[in-house]
C-alpha cells in the first residue's frame, strides 16, 4: 500500500490543474462571439492571473508538468475553437466568458504576446502554486512541477508595466493611468497546487494553507499598491469533486453530495482564511472595489443538482481512459491513443479528469457575473466603475 500511495501522490504533482495554449493572433483579436449589454464597455482592458483553470497559453508541453501532455491535440479545444488552441478544457475557460461579457477579445497569454496587448494580458501558469518553487525544492517536492508561482506572475505584471512606460516608482503618471485606470483585474483560483504537491508528504495542510495565504496577500497588496482599483478574486472551487480526486481517495472518504470530504474541508478552510484576508483589504484600501467570488459554493450548488443546470454526469470524465467509474486513468489521460471523447460534453461537468468542460465554465461564468456567488456584486463592481470612469 505504502508503494502505491507514494506512487499515486506523485501522480497528483504530475497531474496538475496544467494548461498549455499556444494560439494564433487572430484568435486573440477576434471579436467576442456574444454581444454584452454593457454599452459603453465599463473595462478597456484585462488582467487575469491564476493557475490552468485561467490560462490561456503560458504553458508548454516541453516546459509544464506532464500529466496531460496532449493537450495540443483533439479532442481538446473541438466544442468553441473547433481545434486544439492548448486550454484545458473542450472550449472556453471562465476568463473567456469574462472578457465576452466585457465585449473584449480573448486574452494573449504573456509569454507570446510581445507586450503588445491592448485590452489586457494573461499572467496565469498551468501548474503554478501560491507558494514559491524554492519551497518545494528545499522539500524535495519538485517532480514535473512548473516553476512558477503567483509571486512570478507578479514579476511579469511588473515588467508588462514597464514596458509600457509605467515605472516600479510611479502610480500616477499618464502610462500608469493609460495602463491601470481602465484595467479590471481577474485573479482566478491559486493553491490547488500547492496541496496536490505536498500530498504524501510530512508537509501538512497547515503548513500550505499559512504560506499559500501569505504568498498570495504579499502578491493582492503589490498589485493593489501599483494601483489596481477593481479586482476580482476566486476562491478555490470544490476539488474533492473532481474526478482525480474521486479515483485516489478511499470510498468512505465522501460527503453529503458524493465527493471527497476531506479535500473539500481542505479547500474550505483555505477560502475562510482568504475570505477574512480581502475583508483586511478592504479596509486597507476602500478606494478599491475587491470582489470575493465563492467558487467553492457555486461548484456546490451544481454538484447538489446538476440536471438543473443541464448536467447528466457530474462525475464521470468526458474525455478518458474508459475505465470505471469515472472514466479516469492517471496513465491514460485525454488525448492518449487509448482514450475516447463523450459524444455530448456539454451534459458532462468535467472534460479530462481534473478540468471543466465548457458547459460548466460557462454555468459557473454565469454564477459569477449575473448571480449571487461573488460579493460584492460583480454588477456592483460594474456600475461603480461606470460611475467613476
Amino acid at each position: 500500500m505504502a508503494t502505491s500511495f507514494t506512487y499515486f501522490s506523485s501522480q497528483i504533482a504530475i497531474i496538475t490543474i496544467t494548461t498549455i495554449f499556444v494560439l494564433s493572433p487572430s484568435l486573440f483579436s477576434a471579436s467576442t462571439a456574444a454581444t454584452s449589454a454593457l454599452n459603453p464597455r465599463p473595462f478597456n482592458k484585462i488582467y487575469a492571473f491564476g493557475d490552468s483553470f485561467t490560462d490561456t497559453g503560458n504553458t508548454k508541453t516541453a516546459t509544464g508538468p506532464s500529466g496531460f501532455a496532449h493537450v495540443s491535440t483533439s479532442p481538446y479545444g473541438s466544442t468553441y475553437f473547433h481545434r486544439p488552441t492548448n486550454r484545458y478544457s473542450d472550449g472556453r475557460l471562465v476568463i473567456d466568458f469574462v472578457t465576452q461579457e466585457l465585449s473584449l477579445p480573448f486574452l494573449p497569454p504573456y509569454l507570446h504576446s510581445k507586450n503588445n496587448a491592448p485590452n489586457g494580458i494573461n499572467f496565469a501558469v498551468g501548474g503554478s502554486t501560491a507558494i514559491n518553487h524554492a519551497f518545494f525544492v528545499k522539500n524535495n517536492l519538485t517532480l514535473n512541477i512548473t516553476p512558477q508561482s503567483i509571486q512570478t506572475q507578479l514579476l511579469w505584471f511588473n515588467k508588462f508595466l514597464e514596458s509600457q512606460g509605467c515605472k516600479a516608482a510611479e502610480t500616477s503618471g499618464p502610462a500608469c493611468r493609460a495602463a491601470l485606470d481602465d484595467a479590471l483585474f481577474w485573479v482566478g483560483e491559486i493553491g490547488v497546487n500547492d496541496y496536490a504537491y505536498t500530498l504524501g508528504s510530512t508537509v501538512s495542510s497547515d503548513t500550505i494553507r499559512k504560506l499559500a495565504i501569505s504568498s498570495f496577500t504579499g502578491f493582492l497588496k503589490a498589485i493593489l499598491e501599483r494601483g489596481a482599483k477593481y479586482v476580482v478574486v476566486q476562491n478555490l472551487p470544490t476539488t474533492g469533486c473532481l474526478p482525480l480526486a474521486m479515483y485516489l481517495a478511499a470510498e468512505n472518504d465522501r460527503d453529503d453530495i458524493g465527493c471527497v470530504k476531506s479535500v473539500n474541508n481542505q479547500s474550505y478552510t483555505h477560502n475562510v482564511v482568504l475570505r477574512t484576508k480581502l475583508q483586511e483589504f478592504r479596509n486597507q484600501f476602500p478606494q478599491a472595489v475587491i470582489v470575493y467570488v465563492d467558487y467553492w459554493n457555486a461548484f456546490r450548488t451544481v454538484m447538489q443538482n446538476p440536471m438543473k443546470y443541464g448536467f447528466k454526469e457530474p462525475f464521470k470524465a468526458c474525455c478518458g481512459s474508459g475505465d470505471p467509474p469515472y472514466n479516469f486513468n492517471p496513465l491514460a489521460t485525454c488525448g492518449t491513443p487509448s482514450t475516447t471523447v463523450c459524444p455530448n460534453p456539454a451534459q458532462y461537468v468535467n472534460w479530462d479528469g481534473v478540468h471543466l468542460t465548457e458547459a460548466m465554465y460557462k454555468v459557473l461564468s454565469d454564477m459569477f457575473l449575473n448571480g449571487t456567488f461573488s460579493q460584492p456584486s460583480f454588477n456592483y463592481l460594474v456600475s461603480k466603475k461606470q460611475r467613476q470612469g
